[in-house]
């Protein structure tokens, strides 16, 4: 059974820091990228980062400079740490394999986790 579960969410200051973690299940994740993706209010879903299973991470415009990830192949985990957060990063964050993952060819995902950055 496919596992994706988010944690490390909450509320926070503009400026301040968190860090998002992600469990996945090992038959997928030792082969696979793997990425962040966030849906904000009213928006698309987009990917702002992502992590070969060896190599370098890439990020998207908006983040990059203020968010880190990073992966643990030993605990087939994955994580984001997100410093100077800014009130557009509110969103819900989700992890997925980078193409998302597919089970009976529909697009899945985990509860994701919700990060509100508000004074």
């Amino acid at each position: 059974q496919a596992q994706l579960v988010e944690s490390g969410g909450g509320l926070v200051q503009p400026g301040g820091s968190l860090r998002l973690s992600c469990a996945a299940s090992e038959s997928f994740f030792s082969s696979n990228a793997m990425g962040w993706y966030r849906q904000r209010p009213g928006k698309q879903r987009e990917r702002v980062a992502g992590i070969p299973v060896v190599g370098s991470a890439d990020y998207a415009d908006s983040v990059k400079g203020r968010f880190t990830i990073s992966r643990d192949n030993f605990k087939n985990s994955v994580y984001l740490q997100m410093n100077s957060l800014k009130p557009e990063d509110t969103a819900v964050y989700y992890c997925n394999t980078i193409p998302v993952l597919t089970i009976n060819s529909r697009n899945y995902w985990g509860q994701g986790t919700q990060v509100t950055v508000s004074s």
